[in-house]
């Protein structure tokens, strides 16, 4: 199985800066993409930015592209998402996301961090 533990949230003014880790913990080896998910009250989970495991492809939602990195550090099984030039509407819960797999396809989500950007 894979674990994961998010960190890195926290309350920020707007036009501030945060960065996210996730670091996996188990089987880590079998994970390949990872990414992250933001989910406003309410409202679905939704991908924000997501990398395979080489970091050759990565995929950002519209509302993030040019203000969000994401990057990753294989031999440190971890994910981070740089996040710049923060909006009051990135205020939601983040969540760390891995697929991997161990005899079949499977997920694995962190417990969420939750990131709050005042205007």
């Amino acid at each position: 199985q894979v674990q994961l533990v998010e960190s890195g949230g926290g309350l920020v003014q707007a036009g501030g800066s945060l960065r996210l880790s996730c670091v996996g913990v188990g089987r880590t080896s079998s994970m390949y993409t990872m990414g992250w998910f933001r989910q406003h009250p309410g409202k679905e989970r939704e991908p924000v930015a997501v990398m395979s495991r080489s970091g050759g492809s990565t995929y950002y939602a519209d509302s993030v592209k040019d203000r969000f990195t994401i990057s990753r550090d294989n031999a440190k099984n971890t994910v981070y998402l740089q996040m710049s030039r923060l909006k009051p509407e990135d205020t939601a819960i983040y969540y760390c996301k891995a697929n991997y797999y161990l005899d079949e396809f499977r997920t694995a989500w962190g417990q969420g961090t939750q990131v709050t950007v005042s205007s």
